[in-house]
C-alpha cells in the first residue's frame, strides 16, 4: 500500500488524532457504550472512524451498536467535507454533510474544548429479519456532549442566578461552587452548547447490514437487491411486502434495472470512452502471465498490447476482444444483441445510471454497477475505497503502476 500512500491515494484525507484529542475520542467511545482505545495517535475520517481503531478492536464497524445503531465522533471542526472511507450507509457523508451544514458555527464552538457524539436513530433499536431494511426512512440525528457540557452548563446558570439573588454574593459556598464549576469547565454561560436534532429523509441507499443490501425505491416496485446469498434466501420467504428480490450474481437483474430505467446501456458512445479502455486493459492484464515486459507497459503500448494479445489462449483473446467482435459480427447481422458476443464481465460494466436519475441516485447505481463487476479501477477507487484496496492488494507490481497513474490521470 505504500505506493498508493506515496500518490496520496491511499486514506489521504485522515486528520491525525493525538495528545487531548485521544482523550476527548475516549470519552466519546464511552458514551456511546463502547471501550477506549489504548492507542496514542490514529488518524479519523469525516465520520470519526479510525482504520487504526477498527485493527486494533478487530471489528471494522466498532463504532456500531449492531446494525440497526450506528454513530459519529466530531472531534474536530477539520472533519467538515473529509470522505468517508468505511460508509455502513451509501447516505452516511450526506448524513455528515448536513450536520455540518446546520450546526458548523456550534461544532466550531465545541471542539475546541470537547467533542460530540452522534446517534444516528432511525427508531429500530435491533434488526431481526432482511426486511427490517424496509423500514428505513426518517433518520434522527442526536447529538451528546462528553462530560455532559450541556447540562454543566444550565448547572452554571442556576448557580449563577442563585449567586445574584438577594444577598446570596456573600455567600463562600456559593462562591466556591461557581470557582469549582468554572475552573473544571470554564465559563460557560455565553457559550453555545445547544444542538437541535436534525432529521434526514432517505429514499434508495444501501447498507452494509446483512451482508450487504442495496434498496430502490421511487420505482414501481421497490427492488431489494443482496450481497449475501444466504441473506436472499432467508428474504425471499418473506411474502409480507410487494417487492422485488435479487441476489447480485442474478444475470436477470440488469434486465430488470434496464426495463425500469434505472440503468441504460449504448454501446456506442460507451466505446468512445476512456472507460471501455480501462475495463478492457485491466480484464486482459489477469490473462498476462510470464511476460518479458511489465504489464504496465503492455497495456500503454499499442504494439505490445496487440502483441501479447495474440500469444494469449485463443478463448480468453475472444473475451478480451468481444466488443470489437460484436461491432464486426453486427456489421452482417443486424439482429444480433450485444450479449450474446460480448463477454458478461464487460457488458454488465458497460451499463451506466439512466440519465434520468438524481445525482445521487446515479452514485448508488454506480456502486452497484462497480460492485457487480469491479473492473473499472477509477471508479472502484470512486464509489468503493474499500473494495479497491482489498484488489490493489492482490496485483503484481508493475499492475498496480498502471492502476496507479490510471486514476492519476484523472486529477
Amino acid at each position: 500500500m505504500q505506493k498508493l500512500k506515496q500518490a496520496n491515494l491511499y486514506r489521504s484525507e485522515s486528520i491525525s488524532i493525538s495528545g487531548k484529542l485521544v482523550e476527548r475520542y475516549n470519552k466519546c467511545l464511552l458514551k456511546l457504550g463502547f471501550t477506549e482505545t489504548k492507542l496514542d495517535k490514529f488518524s479519523i475520517d469525516g465520520i470519526g472512524w479510525s482504520p487504526e481503531i477498527a485493527e486494533e478492536k478487530r471489528e471494522v464497524f466498532y463504532l456500531n451498536n449492531g446494525e440497526a445503531n450506528t454513530h459519529a465522533i466530531i472531534i474536530t471542526p477539520k472533519q467538515k467535507g473529509l470522505p468517508v472511507y468505511n460508509p455502513f450507509h451509501s447516505f452516511d457523508a450526506a448524513l455528515m454533510k448536513e450536520v455540518f451544514k446546520k450546526h458548523e458555527k456550534t461544532i466550531n464552538d465545541i471542539t475546541r474544548d470537547s467533542a460530540i457524539c452522534i446517534e444516528f436513530d432511525q427508531k429500530i433499536d435491533v434488526f431481526y429479519e432482511p426486511l427490517d431494511v424496509l423500514r428505513y426512512k426518517d433518520i434522527v440525528i442526536k447529538f451528546h456532549l462528553i462530560d455532559n457540557l450541556d447540562k454543566a452548563k444550565k448547572e452554571q446558570l442556576k448557580l449563577v442566578e442563585v449567586f445574584n439573588y438577594e444577598d446570596n454574593f456573600i455567600d463562600e459556598e456559593i462562591h466556591q461552587q461557581l470557582l469549582s464549576s468554572a475552573k473544571k469547565y470554564g465559563d460557560l454561560r455565553e457559550r453555545n452548547l445547544n444542538i437541535e436534532e436534525i432529521t434526514f429523509t432517505s429514499d434508495s441507499f444501501y447498507t452494509k447490514a446483512f451482508g450487504g443490501v442495496y434498496l430502490l425505491r421511487d420505482l414501481a416496485t421497490p427492488i431489494l437487491i443482496f450481497e449475501k446469498e444466504e441473506t436472499y434466501k432467508e428474504a425471499i420467504k418473506d411474502t409480507t411486502y410487494d417487492v422485488l428480490m435479487y441476489h447480485i450474481s442474478h444475470s436477470e437483474m440488469i434486465d430488470k434495472l434496464v426495463s425500469y430505467n434505472v440503468i441504460e446501456f449504448d454501446l456506442e458512445d460507451e466505446t468512445t470512452k476512456k472507460r471501455y479502455s480501462r475495463i478492457q486493459k485491466f480484464i486482459f492484464s489477469f490473462y498476462l502471465k510470464e511476460t518479458s515486459h511489465p504489464i504496465k507497459e503492455i497495456l500503454q503500448d499499442g504494439i505490445l498490447f496487440k502483441s501479447y494479445l495474440n500469444k494469449i489462449d485463443i478463448s480468453s483473446r475472444k473475451k478480451v476482444m468481444s466488443v470489437e467482435r460484436f461491432i464486426e459480427k453486427q456489421k452482417v447481422s443486424k439482429r444480433l444483441q450485444p450479449k450474446e458476443v460480448i463477454e458478461e464481465e464487460i457488458y454488465i460494466a458497460l451499463h451506466k445510471p439512466h440519465s434520468s436519475l438524481k445525482p445521487n441516485h446515479q452514485d448508488l447505481i454506480w456502486s452497484l454497477l462497480i460492485d457487480v463487476v469491479p473492473k473499472d479501477v477509477l471508479f472502484l477507487y470512486w464509489y468503493d475505497k474499500e473494495q479497491f484496496y482489498e484488489i490493489y492488494k492482490t496485483l503484481e507490481n508493475s499492475t498496480q503502476e498502471w492502476v496507479i497513474e490510471t486514476i492519476l490521470s484523472r486529477f
